[in-house]
């Protein structure tokens, strides 16, 4: 089964930076996307970004494009947002979630939190103005 440990968030001022990370285990696919989302109260959760493993791509939402950069160590089995810049309408509680391709992926979208299977726990970010 696979699991996924959310940490690094805290409370920032806005303009700071924060690393978030995800610690996935039992994960014995080599084809899978790993992507984080976040949800503010009162709101839907949102795709934030998304890493393919086969080719390493990346994908953002809008709203974070040039502020936020997803990467992976493998040999630690850990992916990691890196948010700078960050502003308050980025508060929410971030949570890492994994999608295991397996030939019927007509439906996946990197950002598609439906989709998704496998989810952390959730880590929350505060940013104050």
């Amino acid at each position: 089964e696979v699991q996924l440990v959310d940490s690094g968030g805290g409370l920032v001022q806005a303009g700071g930076s924060l690393r978030l990370s995800c610690a996935a285990s039992g994960l014995i696919s080599d084809d899978y996307a790993i992507g984080w989302f976040r949800q503010a109260p009162g709101k839907e959760r949102e795709g934030v970004s998304c890493l393919t493993s086969a080719d390493s791509s990346t994908y953002y939402a809008d709203s974070v494009k040039g502020r936020f950069t997803i990467s992976t160590d493998n040999a630690k089995n850990t992916v990691y947002l890196q948010m700078n810049s960050l502003r308050p309408e980025d508060t929410a509680v971030y949570y890492c979630a994994v999608y295991v391709f397996d030939g019927n992926d007509y439906d996946f979208r990197p950002l598609r939190s439906n989709v998704y299977k496998y989810w952390g726990q959730g880590t929350q970010v505060t940013v104050s103005s």
